[in-house]
Formats: C-alpha cells, sequence, structure tokens
C-alpha cells in the first residue's frame, strides 16, 4: 500500500511540473511567412494557416497556406495550399472551429495592392479530417457597411477637434473619409480569432489600416450573413482580440499603429458587440504588433505580444486572474535583440495545453530566414515565470 501511495505521489507530482515544448513547422526559407493562425480539430490534431510569398499587399504570388499537426505521429504535415486567388495577394488568414464542429477559414484578397482595397473572403468546411486542405462547403465574401463610423468619428474625436494640432488634423482626416462610401466598405480584414457567444452569435474581429481602426462582422445565423457594428475608433488602434468577462462585457485589446506612448489599447462593448467606447491605451507596452488574449477554461485570462514599444525580437504571454485588471504572470516565448517573433495565434486545447504560432523571422548569414514556429505550454508554466 506504502508503495502505491509513493507511485501516486510521483505521478502526480510529474503532473504537476510545468510543460513547454516549441518547434517550427518546416524550415525557415527566404520566402515572406507571416500571420499565422492556429486552431485544434476535435480529434485532438491541430491545423495551422499562414500566408507565403514573395512579399505582403504589393506581391501578387501571395497564398494562404496551411499544415496539420497529427497527435498519432505528433509530427507536422507537409505544406499545402488553402487558398490563393490568381492575380491577387491573399494575406491575413485566420482559422477557427465553431460550436457546430465547422472549420471556418477567413482572409482578404488585396485589390489594388493597398490595404484599404482588402476585401474579407470566408469558406466553411464539415469535411476536414483528412490529409491536406479541407473540402469546402461554402465559400462567400463578407460586406460590410460600418454602423454610425462618421457620428461614432465624430464622438470619439470632439475633444481634439476643439484644438489645433496634428491630432486635430489626424481625426478632421479620417471624419471625412468615414463620408466616403467606397473607402468606408473597403479595407476591412482579419488578423485574430473569431468569438461565439452563448447565444450564437458571432463576432469576427476586424480592423481597417486606413482608418486604423477596430470592427466587428456579426453573424446571427451561423454566417450566412453579416452586419456591421459600430467601428472602434482611436488614434491607431487595429487588430482588435476579443475576450467575455463573465458579466458579459466583450473586451476588444487592439495593436497601437498611433502616436506615442505606445501602448495596446482597450475598448469595450455592453451590447454583444454591436457599440465600442473609444479605444483607450492600457498600461501594456506595444510597438505596432499584433497581440492576441483568450480566455482559459479556468477563466483566468492570457495574453501574447510583444512587450517592447519598438521592434519585435522580445515576445510574451502574461496571465491574469481578475478578467484583465492586472497580469501577475509573465513569461517570454522569445527574448532577443535582432531577430523579429511576432503576430501570436494562441488557443486552449481540450486538454487544457494552451497553444501558440508565431513568425519566425530571422537573420542567418545576412540572409532573411523565416518561418512558423509552434509552442506548447501549461499555465504553470507561465506562472513560474522567466528563469
Amino acid at each position: 500500500m506504502e508503495t502505491v501511495k509513493l507511485l501516486l505521489l510521483c505521478g502526480l507530482s510529474a503532473a504537476a511540473q510545468p510543460a513547454f515544448q516549441s518547434e517550427l513547422l518546416f524550415t525557415p526559407e527566404h520566402w515572406h511567412n507571416h500571420s499565422s493562425s492556429i486552431v485544434e480539430l476535435p480529434n485532438g490534431d491541430l491545423f495551422v494557416s499562414w500566408f507565403h510569398g514573395s512579399g505582403e499587399r504589393q506581391s501578387d504570388d501571395v497564398k494562404i497556406e496551411g499544415a496539420r499537426w497529427k497527435k498519432s505521429t505528433g509530427r507536422w504535415s507537409e505544406r499545402f495550399e488553402l487558398a490563393d486567388t490568381p492575380g491577387f495577394p491573399d494575406t491575413n488568414c485566420v482559422v477557427w472551429m465553431d460550436s457546430k464542429k465547422r472549420l471556418w477559414l477567413l482572409w482578404p484578397a488585396i485589390l489594388a495592392n493597398t490595404w484599404e482595397s482588402a476585401l474579407m473572403k470566408y469558406k466553411v468546411s464539415s469535411d476536414y479530417m483528412s490529409d491536406g486542405p479541407p473540402k469546402w462547403a461554402w465559400q462567400d465574401n463578407i460586406l460590410l457597411i460600418p454602423k454610425r463610423i462618421q457620428e461614432k468619428s465624430q464622438e470619439v474625436f470632439a475633444r481634439e477637434l476643439q484644438k489645433p494640432g496634428p491630432l486635430n488634423q489626424w481625426a478632421s482626416r479620417l471624419i471625412a473619409l468615414a463620408g466616403d462610401k467606397q473607402f468606408s466598405r473597403l479595407g476591412w480584414f482579419t488578423r485574430t480569432h473569431p468569438i461565439e457567444l452563448p447565444g450564437g452569435r458571432i463576432l469576427v474581429p476586424l480592423y481597417s489600416d486606413g482608418f486604423s481602426y477596430g470592427l466587428m462582422a456579426i453573424s446571427d445565423d451561423g454566417g450566412k450573413s453579416w452586419h456591421a457594428s459600430e467601428p472602434i475608433v482611436g488614434f491607431g488602434g487595429i487588430q482588435p482580440s476579443v475576450v467575455r468577462k463573465k458579466d458579459g462585457t466583450l473586451v476588444a485589446y487592439l495593436r497601437d499603429n498611433g502616436p506615442a506612448p505606445k501602448r495596446a489599447q482597450v475598448s469595450y462593448s455592453k451590447d454583444n458587440g454591436e457599440s465600442w467606447t473609444g479605444a483607450a491605451d492600457t498600461q501594456i507596452p506595444n510597438p505596432g504588433s499584433s497581440l492576441e488574449a483568450i480566455v482559459l477554461k479556468d477563466g483566468r485570462w492570457v495574453m501574447a505580444y510583444n512587450d517592447t514599444e519598438k521592434g519585435r525580437a522580445s515576445l510574451t504571454v502574461r496571465m491574469s486572474d481578475d478578467e484583465g485588471e492586472t497580469w501577475k504572470w509573465e513569461r517570454h516565448l522569445e527574448k532577443g535583440t535582432t531577430h523579429s517573433y511576432s503576430y501570436p495565434s494562441l488557443i486552449q486545447a481540450a486538454d487544457g495545453a494552451i497553444h501558440i504560432t508565431y513568425s519566425s523571422h530571422e537573420t542567418r548569414d545576412g540572409k532573411p530566414s523565416k518561418s512558423i514556429k509552434h509552442a506548447r505550454f501549461d499555465a504553470a508554466w507561465i506562472a513560474q515565470g522567466d528563469r
């Protein structure tokens, strides 16, 4: 009996040890590989997408690629093509699993080699467990008319409009652009995972580089039709990542493309994503780079981001036990000086493990060396802190 007790205690001790492992999805190369997104499939396999080509919006050869990690083998598959609009760049893709176990791929096609010309597209599949790309059952565009974009801009920028200066000029320009139907309806596209609310409403976080605003594409019928929220208005707040508080409040954290101080911004919604407060600075540093936040099964929040005001050489994860009021635990995934590690995509798997993929862009022998990196860890690993 004592031997059995000892073995059980040893097993529990081993299970409680912080866990971490990481690897590249493929051999680094000179091609541009960026903006990955990860999802877990129902059998525990992982599915990742990213865009690949000779550049970004100005390179017409850019397409969406994917790879699978099989639980049975513990290895990543060869890469395969997920989407390619001939003659147009396909960029910032997102993969996501809804409550009906349907796999989504969302991404923008860039119509005129400018971010402002982005057109949102999406595919949905229920047949995705075989090797290679899924069999897509539905494909469409997401066309939106941002709700009250000019009025919201005037409301949020009211203070800046009363005094001269560069922010006055910036605000005045955005208000004028908000009155342009074509400019305000094009250029919205994805970066972070959608979120499905308890009532079934789907929110797809979007952003515009033309406005530096966030926006939600909203569907109440499983993705058959869409309408737009009010924009998340501020100076440089883009690429929103949305989490939901226990009281139903939605919180959007945004990248800061605006003036100093360089801080992640935040906005709130009390009406299931229809309207949002003006974007305001947090205390979280941000160098103008994407971040993502998720809610763990135990209610804690985890965020991955570049924790500097300049550059993308440092990538960290932080954890909060008070719904983002404070972030008590922090641990670095990468901490260098010259390389770039950015655009994290976060999920928690069914077994409780946290998975992240991100762009790994290094320079080796004076040449670009680019891949997508995956890491698996747990909350205990974050709580342990840097060593």
